[in-house]
């Protein structure tokens, strides 16, 4: 393994080592838990057609009070969730807008204040260390939800099946 994934995976674990996921998981549960661990909320919006048709996906906006998390309405439920913990990986990990995305605020939501918006990262590649590590954090806070999901066995099982509660 390159040492530069070696250092990817060991941020995103690290990362993940502070989560404790929501059981049983969802993400809007999961956004209650961090808002609560961070003491401020997140919200989650759906991200404006002329957002999604200039190539993003999905995107973090932070102010001074609040994290904001924008995604593609127009594509599956699985989908957006992946896009919400793609998102929360930027804010678990920290990340920065790098480049252009920094000033991206006016166009892509043209009736917020720019003296507002503290952080603004938006995904429409994958490409850069910070879009490789969220992606990552996404998927292994997914893996980790579902197989605590699956640990409940014999009795504990069966009702958790009988009540239709998944993990």
């Amino acid at each position: 393994m390159h040492p530069r994934d070696i250092r990817l995976r060991r941020r995103c674990n690290s990362a993940l080592a502070r989560l404790d996921p929501p059981r049983p998981f969802s993400v809007t549960a999961l956004c209650d838990q961090l808002a609560e661990q961070r003491r401020r909320p997140i919200h989650l919006h759906p991200l404006p057609a002329h957002a999604a048709a200039a190539g993003t996906c999905g995107m973090w906006l932070a102010t001074e009070t609040a994290d904001h998390i924008f995604f593609e309405q127009r594509t599956g439920r699985l989908h957006q969730e992946h896009i919400v913990l793609h998102e929360l990986g930027h804010v678990l990990l920290d990340h920065y807008a790098l480049g252009p995305d920094g000033d991206a605020a006016a166009g892509l939501l043209p009736d917020l204040d720019p003296q507002l918006v503290h952080r603004l990262l938006r995904r429409t590649n994958y490409t850069t260390p910070q879009e490789k590590e969220a992606e990552t954090l996404a998927g292994l806070i997914r893996t980790r939800a579902e197989a605590a999901g699956r640990r409940l066995d014999g009795v504990l099982g069966d009702l958790q099946a009988a009540m239709g509660v998944r993990g």
